[in-house]
């Protein structure tokens, strides 16, 4: 199969996964509580970090060394960075970041801060295509996708927009990162030597996201222990998926 098609299809197919989380949100027309999010974000954030460590920094560094590693996973942190500092966006409780735009309704600020989380994810899933770590990237992003969409809706009827809106949302959660799977795989398949930069890029912006978005997110209401306890098993989940799936 084309590399670059692969990549598209992996990361169309760990995108969707989000849908899968809020439908249970769809059939029940309820949210959820407090402690039920932090959980799910907090194992959300567990198989992220398993993922960015064992299948894109550890074969990054393998493949190009210290150096090439360095220089993609600093620029994958500041450019998320970036993008975090300067959109407009809106996060359930931290509030506003960003530029002011108040033409932007706040349905859509949400929608652009979910965007600067899930691009990253969908770049890791294109660029792993081109490596051996493909299928467990992809394993990997869909898995952390189910709970991350499930928290998404419920927070979103939490917040009293319709079941609708709610799943809507969660599902273009996905869809920004079959975005990100384009984008990954058009670069490296421009030239197969940026393929370890590409793989640190990606695990830099991952890491960056669960540093400043997912974890203080889950640390704001109390269940900080929680949540915490909940990384951990998102982290052990996905180190067993990577020796299973080898």
């Amino acid at each position: 199969m084309n590399l670059f098609l692969k990549g598209i299809l992996l990361s169309s197919a760990a995108g969707m996964a989000t849908s899968l989380g809020a439908i249970p949100f769809l059939l029940f027309r309820k949210g959820a509580s407090e402690k039920f999010i932090d959980a799910l974000l907090g194992m959300a954030a567990g198989i992220m970090l398993a993922a960015s460590a064992f299948s894109l920094v550890a074969p990054s560094i393998e493949m190009g060394g210290l150096l090439r590693f360095g220089v993609g996973f600093f620029l994958g942190a500041i450019l998320v960075d970036l993008m975090d500092k300067y959109s407009p966006h809106e996060h359930f409780l931290k509030g506003h970041e960003g530029a002011e735009l108040k033409r932007l309704s706040k349905i859509w600020l949400f929608v652009i801060a979910i965007t600067i989380h899930n691009l990253p994810e969908g770049m890791a899933v294109g660029v792993s295509a081109f490596s051996d770590q493909a299928i467990n990237i992809a394993f990997a992003i869909g898995a952390q996708n189910i709970p991350e969409g499930a928290a998404v809706a419920a927070a979103l009827l939490n917040a009293g927009y319709s079941i609708k809106t709610s799943f809507w949302v969660a599902f273009l959660t996905g869809v920004v990162e079959i975005i990100g799977g384009i984008l990954g795989s058009g670069i490296v398949s421009i030239s197969r030597a940026l393929l370890p930069y590409m793989m640190a890029f990606a695990g830099g912006a991952m890491i960056f996201v669960i540093s400043d978005e997912v974890i203080p997110e889950t640390h704001l209401r109390g269940n900080e222990r929680l949540s915490t306890y909940f990384l951990i098993i998102g982290f052990f989940i996905m180190s067993a998926l990577d020796v299973v799936l080898g």
